[in-house]
């Protein structure tokens, strides 16, 4: 019994090839019953079976296990549920007999309300509230509903039958054979599913309207949601269908199962999960309201609609052996989505804002507390924390990285024949490196290895020495130190224009280019940009000669968006590690005062806050001044923009104009904060006026809560009568997101003790720690005497929010170990790889604020900058 304790793999002497799963819910006591028959091959000698289960109780006496080719029935002698390994023991008196047999069990189990395992989720009918069941089993909660081989590599297939009431829609991966009425009972039988991995199973049991449609090929999609909302599921419909026919041709693999089921849940925790044939999605990620949604929101529900259903193929079809290979499904899936939407939307110019997507994985990964791609898991605990910017944003980086290197037909290729070679079974990252380099003859193990099984990325130095260039890598840390890493590097660049781009892979340290050709001394304007359209992952440092040419070319528009987005961020995160001065930077943002483009200015205003708030704690006497140079900075693209839409503007322009907005409100900005009240009060007296669109309401909201105080609360009153009277979980996230910014600490605690009242929805609480500068110790506080309730009441991939939300802002080493004193004694392994990040970045913002202090000439240029007449 014992050698089964502690061990990260269940024994592999019995292996499910096919379950027989019945459950029945109990939805007003929030209890399920369940028995399950599972076809077994014993495969070694043993007489135990061990299988995951947790949180259920078992019937022993309804335990058993029939060999296939015998009449006798074997009961175990013993049966331990061990709840701290969440494993089920059977130990039997004799050795089993291999081969093929039937293992029986009877259980039962609650329908829990931490969104994971098979729980409850509350949804409004008629004005009464009412439970539905719903299951959430990635990564390792299958066990919480049935005992299982709750690992991926343990494919089997699936015959589910549910008993229900009568008056309920029930849901699974299969379409349903049969539906046998008995009074207030049904019972549903679901066709048998292909081989699938336990944590791809699903339930939903509940009251739903729904819209349907048909691919060319007859596979029935519907969208499920609450009923009255089913015109709010046309949008994802349409998405829906228009991917799968993309998918098929991609992969050249027509979509495994008859029908496609995707479904809005009120209470979940992560933003949309894969189940094969049954995908479940938080509502804001698959609603879309005409009249209330933003333009950022549709762009929400296709991207991870087109995410989820890539999972069908690259993740259910074909999925990882193990969690150490979790980036593979969400790496490719974040990186095909962006492919599958700018076929379906080439006006929205998705690629461009993949970015965001390296910037959040780089950010990440600068840090020494981050984690390889690939990374040893020891303990189901340890999975839920790899759900992270560097499974989803850097490994889709490196995969777009890798698509660039190779071709975009080369790598589709590829990747067809390894989904056709692994079809139905199980892959490691190493299958797929094998099937890329097959088909295109580059040694793309030996290239990648260096990307997925080091943690961290290189700064490439580039600077011209004796008419060459001189390129030198090194690895970067947010912290200014350096690190030993080294990467075979895909390296691009352009000199002067776009007509001529040079790449060659950086396989050492250091290497030289031939640069006569460039003649920088006759040509005072001549630029060099590395990395270019930023399709690599890493960053570049320029001498202060090319340095000076780049801002020269972003002035003069030379370079496209992306590039202009590339060298704006690399020098903000160079800034950060203390290898850029401030000065620098701000001199930097200057040459951006005419830009109009989405993603670079979104960017530049997300840069904005962060240098705010730290020169808030290194140089508070400049906050005047820096103000003002930031309102100065975005003036220009504002007025282009304006508060109204135009007619025919681009969805870009649309995304763009609620975040500058909400940028000068921020920045105390008095013209926008006066309009802001005006079109809010408009909208008080009527919620349909065309003041107030989507997508300036969180702007507008922002703005209100700036102005509001202890004694002058008016507008928070306001906001809160806003979000208790809509049913739209957009807008009551828009008005979440905006209330902590208030500068008042006491309206601030107020707005944290109202993210973890019932108003708020578990999943949502997250929406309220954005809080403002002034509100940081308040919420720090707050946590603390919080804690308990928090790690009991919500799951696994939520408590770290908390922690990475709260703490990462700070920028004193005090602080630091203040925050480790406390957690001392409430060591948790869901949260430690968080904790340990999040007080990496406080030491990173300390060290910041001591190099910003150091900046001699810092005062007088941020006073030019702020008064500099253009």
């Amino acid at each position: 019994m014992e050698e089964f304790k502690k061990q990260p793999r269940l024994p592999k002497f019995a292996l499910p090839k096919r379950y027989d799963l019945r459950l029945k819910p109990d939805l007003s006591a929030c209890k399920f019953a369940g028995s399950v028959s599972i076809d077994v091959d014993v495969v070694a000698d043993t007489r135990f079976i061990v299988l995951n289960a947790a949180e259920l109780s078992i019937n022993s006496g309804s335990v058993s296990f029939s060999p296939r080719n015998s009449s006798k029935v074997f009961e175990p002698s013993k049966v331990d549920l061990v709840e701290e390994d969440e494993i089920l023991v059977l130990d039997f008196a004799e050795t089993l007999p291999l081969g093929l047999g039937v293992l029986a069990i009877g259980f039962e189990g609650t329908l829990n309300d931490k969104m994971k395992g098979f729980y409850r989720s509350i949804y409004e009918h008629n004005g009464e509230k009412k439970n539905m069941a719903v299951t959430q089993f990635e990564p390792a909660d299958a066990r919480r509903c049935f005992p299982c081989w709750d690992e991926p590599a343990c494919k089997a297939t699936f015959k589910i039958t549910l008993d229900v009431p009568s008056e309920l829609v029930a849901l699974s991966n299969m379409p349903v054979i049969e539906e046998k009425v008995d009074g207030p009972l049904k019972t549903v039988s679901y066709q048998e599913s292909p081989i699938m991995s336990t944590y791809l199973v699903a339930v939903v049991i509940g009251l739903f309207d729904y819209v349907e449609d048909h691919t060319p090929d007859g596979i029935k999609v519907r969208v499920y949601c609450q009923v009255g909302k089913a015109n709010q599921g046309k949008f994802a419909l349409k998405v829906a269908v228009g991917t799968l026919g993309l998918y098929k041709d991609y992969f050249a693999v027509p979509y495994p199962l008859p029908k496609l089921d995707m479904i809005a849940i009120p209470d979940f925790s992560a933003g949309a999960m894969e189940n094969y044939g049954l995908v479940t999605y938080r509502e804001t990620a698959l609603l879309y309201d005409e009249q209330h949604s933003a333009a950022a929101n549709k762009q929400r529900v296709a991207t991870v609609v087109a995410h989820e259903l890539a999972h069908q193929w690259f993740g259910n079809l074909v999925t990882m052996e193990w969690w150490t290979h979790l980036w593979l499904n969400e790496g490719f899936a974040t990186w095909v989505s962006y492919l599958a939407t700018d076929s379906l939307f080439p006006e929205w110019k998705i690629w461009t804002q993949f970015l965001d997507e390296t910037t959040a994985g780089l950010r990440l990964d600068g840090l020494a507390e981050s984690h390889p791609i690939e990374v040893e898991i020891n303990h189901a605990a340890e999975i839920d924390e790899i759900f992270d910017a560097i499974s989803y944003r850097k490994g889709a980086s490196v995969i777009r990285m890798l698509q660039s290197y190779l071709g975009a037909e080369c790598f589709q290729k590829s990747l067809a024949s390894y989904i056709k070679k692994h079809a139905y079974s199980n892959a490691k990252t190493e299958d797929l490196w094998a099937a890329l380099e097959e088909g295109s003859g580059e040694p793309v193990t030996k290239l990648m290895n260096t990307w997925t099984k080091q943690m961290g990325y290189p700064v490439v130095s580039v600077k011209v020495k004796d008419q060459k260039l001189e390129f030198e890598q090194s690895q970067f840390f947010s912290s200014g130190c350096t690190g030993d890493g080294q990467w075979i590097v895909p390296i691009t660049f352009c000199c002067g224009s776009y007509e001529k781009k040079t790449s060659f892979l950086l396989q050492t340290k250091l290497e030289t280019h031939d640069a006569k050709e460039f003649s920088f001394d006759n040509n005072k304007t001549a630029w060099i940009k590395l990395n270019v359209d930023q399709t690599g992952f890493y960053r570049v440092k320029y001498d202060e000669e090319l340095a000076a040419r780049l801002r020269h070319a972003i002035e003069n528009k030379y370079l496209t968006a992306t590039d202009r987005f590339g060298i704006l961020d690399d020098s903000y995160a160079l800034c950060m590690a203390s290898r850029l001065r401030l000065t620098s930077l701000l001199t930097l943002m200057a040459a951006y005062r005419e830009e109009l483009e989405y993603i670079v200015l979104s960017n530049l205003i997300s840069i904005t806050y962060k240098v705010v708030r730290i020169v808030a704690d290194a140089k508070p006497e400049l906050m005047d001044n820096i103000n003002q140079f930031f309102i100065n900075l975005l003036q220009y693209s504002a007025e282009k923009l304006g508060w109204d839409a135009k007619q025919g503007e681009s969805h870009l322009d649309a995304m763009l104009r609620g975040e500058i907005l909400a940028a000068l409100a921020m920045l105390g900005h008095k013209e926008t904060l006066n309009e802001a009240s005006r079109r809010f009060d408009a909208f008080l007296n009527d919620r349909n006026t065309p003041l107030l669109p989507p997508d300036i309401r969180k702007a507008a909201y922002v703005a209100v809560m700036q102005l509001v105080t202890s004694s002058n609360r008016a507008g928070f009153d306001s906001l809160l009568r806003v979000y208790r009277e809509t049913d739209l979980s957009q807008e009551k996230i828009r008005i979440l997101g905006s209330l902590p910014s208030c500068p008042d600490p006491a309206i601030v605690l107020e707005v944290l003790k109202f993210s973890l009242s019932p108003e708020v929805r578990s999943q949502d609480a997250i929406y309220g720690l954005g809080v403002s500068k002034e509100g940081c110790e308040v919420a720090w506080t707050w946590l603390k005497d919080n804690w308990d309730f928090i790690v009991k009441s919500f799951g696994g991939f939520l408590i770290p929010r908390f922690v990475s939300a709260v703490v990462s802002p700070f920028a004193s080493f005090e602080k630091v170990k203040e925050v480790e004193e406390f957690f001392a004694s409430r060591e948790k392994a869901s949260v430690a790889r968080t904790l340990k990040q999040s007080l990496e970045r406080v030491n990173i913002n300390a060290n910041w604020v001591k190099s910003i202090q150091a900046e001699k000439d810092l005062g007088e240029a941020v006073q030019e900058l702020a008064y500099r007449k253009y």
